[in-house]
């Protein structure tokens, strides 16, 4: 629990970060990514192939 020192909060990093540590923000970016290219790819291979 957060207290008060020197009117100042004081907390522990986990209690700053109001969670547990998760998967890295950098790794879900960089696999979204990769999926909405591969995505793209395959569309564009199916429709506009000539």
């Amino acid at each position: 629990m957060a207290t008060r020192q020197d009117q100042q909060i004081v907390e522990t990093p986990t209690e700053a970060r109001q969670a547990e540590p998760g998967p890295s923000v950098l790794a879900l970016l960089t696999v979204s990514l990769g999926l909405a290219v591969l995505l793209m790819g395959v569309v564009w291979f199916v429709f506009f192939r000539t």
